[in-house]
């Protein structure tokens, strides 16, 4: 590993890199995109390549792979590429066309461009490709040679559908790689403000001795959508909010948020911590879920007009342990709602005094105070608490302290999920990836929902979902959309 002018980073080895379903969307909206930032970031290795690979019914020359990497780069990229930076990257990309009975093409590339390198570079196989084709990918690498010791391999999620499919793919996978080699990439995960969730707790005394059961009431993850499924009904019919959303996403952030201090920042101590949370929750209660549609799903294209396929998951799940027993925390996400949001929100208890009457706040209830962690990019975090109005009278009204990334630091450098991702596969740290054994366990506790879901319940389009959602909840209130921006 070669240091780079910042003592704070790493440069990763020479790599080559191996883009399976180059010609994808995925590979176009993030991941060309994101190899592209990291270049002109000066974070990719010295010396490196981009293989790009599909099915030689979508096979590309070597020039049409780089123009439709253009394309994508100039597309989705904040800035468009200066000519000198688009040069330097785009010398560095070629195609190379494979199926499992046909590998020639792709292997040809791989070792015209390891030969190019020199030396032993280490290989980065990224499996931008349906989940439906990972076993046959996974076994293709095993099978000509491409899964060595020095190959890694950054599989996208959903990682299964359920716990067997899980376990089996896991099989498929451990069959040609060690742990040790797998990246199984969540790109909440890569945010710059779901890590700072770590430094909040863990490097300041004022938070950490309040994280527990003794002080807060109940915890909140909500990421409400604005959209809706965008054209991805094949995608989203075999899915589901609570299989797309809630086991990949928001049970992971739940694990960074519940969890006990690590020995150490590394991944296995980090990792083996939101394990531990895991196997701590209690299996999905089906009445403590509500499942919604938002109305006009039917008329999507591709959507059987019989779909129960939820578009709306809430539910209330517990971590039966110490610091958390008795605490639930209520997660929430959906297609069509009111707002975009994503947020982690601690609801603190109030106190056991009672020297400030109703009246004190002008018959308002006064909320408690809640510690509001908005995770979108770039992110800000608020304290809500209550201070005195100005004059004579006893009277309360809420008040906020902020800290908006935007405004603290300087954001031209900032990475992107996936960028931070892709670098931190390159580099061997698995510490903001998913493991095989918690990724089993989550679809071990939500196997009771999975089995018998509650039927889904209409909600209007912009709205906030059922208005069973609302109930699920109560005595509590959801702290969006009503809580302050």
């Amino acid at each position: 590993m070669q240091d780079s002018p910042d003592d704070h980073v790493n440069v990763p080895d020479d790599h080559v890199v191996v883009l399976f379903g180059a010609t994808g969307d995925l590979a176009r909206r993030k991941v060309l995109p994101g190899l592209f930032r990291l270049a002109r970031s000066g974070l990719m290795p010295r010396d490196y390549r981009i293989v790009g690979s599909a099915p030689a019914g979508a096979a590309l020359s070597d020039e049409e792979f780089r123009s439709r990497a253009k394309e994508a780069v100039t597309a989705f990229c904040p800035e468009p590429p200066g000519d000198a930076d688009w040069r330097a990257f785009e010398e560095r990309l070629s195609f190379g066309a494979a199926d499992p009975g046909a590998p020639e093409p792709l292997l040809a590339a791989v070792g015209n461009a390891e030969r190019a390198l020199g030396g032993s570079p280490r290989r980065l196989c990224h499996l931008a490709v349906p989940p439906a084709a990972f076993p046959s990918m996974v076994e293709l690498l095993g099978g000509t040679g491409l899964a060595g010791d020095r190959t890694r391999v950054i599989v996208e999620k959903p990682f299964g559908t359920d716990l067997a499919s899980a376990r089996a793919l896991n099989a498929t996978v451990h069959a040609v790689f060690d742990e040790s080699q797998v990246f199984r990439i969540d790109h909440f995960l890569g945010k710059e403000s779901v890590d700072n969730i770590l430094a909040l707790r863990f490097a300041n005394g004022l938070f950490e001795p309040v994280w527990n059961r003794r002080h807060i009431s109940h915890v909140q993850i909500d990421v409400p959508e604005t959209l809706g499924i965008e054209g991805r009904a094949s995608f989203f019919e075999q899915t589901g909010t609570f299989r797309d959303m809630i086991v990949t996403h928001l049970f992971q952030v739940l694990g960074i948020v519940a969890m006990e201090p690590p020995a150490a920042l590394d991944a296995r101590s980090l990792r083996d911590e939101k394990v531990e949370v895991f196997s701590a929750m209690r299996p999905v209660d089906p009445a403590r879920v509500v499942r919604g549609q938002y109305e006009g799903y039917h008329a999507e294209p591709g959507v059987d007009p019989e779909s129960g396929t939820e578009t709306f998951a809430a539910l209330a799940v517990t971590v039966d342990n110490p610091r958390w027993a008795g605490v639930p925390f209520f997660l929430r996400s959906g297609k069509s709602l009111g707002q975009r949001r994503q947020t982690v929100t601690l609801h603190f208890k109030r106190p056991p005094s009672h020297m400030f009457p109703a009246s004190a706040h002008g018959g308002r209830p006064s909320g408690g105070n809640v510690l509001v962690i908005d995770f979108d990019d770039p992110g800000w975090i608020a304290a809500r608490f209550l201070a005195k109005e100005p004059g004579p009278a006893m009277r309360l009204s809420p008040a906020r302290m902020t800290f908006r990334y935007a405004d603290s630091f300087q954001q031209a450098n900032e990475l992107e999920g996936y960028e931070r991702l892709i670098l931190d596969a390159m580099l061997g740290d698995q510490s903001l990836f998913t493991r095989a054994d918690g990724i089993e366990r989550l679809w071990e506790v939500s196997a009771p929902l999975l089995d018998a879901p509650p039927p889904v319940e209409p909600y209007a389009p912009g709205s906030w979902g059922p208005p069973s959602a609302d109930e699920l909840i109560a005595p509590y209130a959801w702290y969006l959309p009503d809580g302050d921006d």
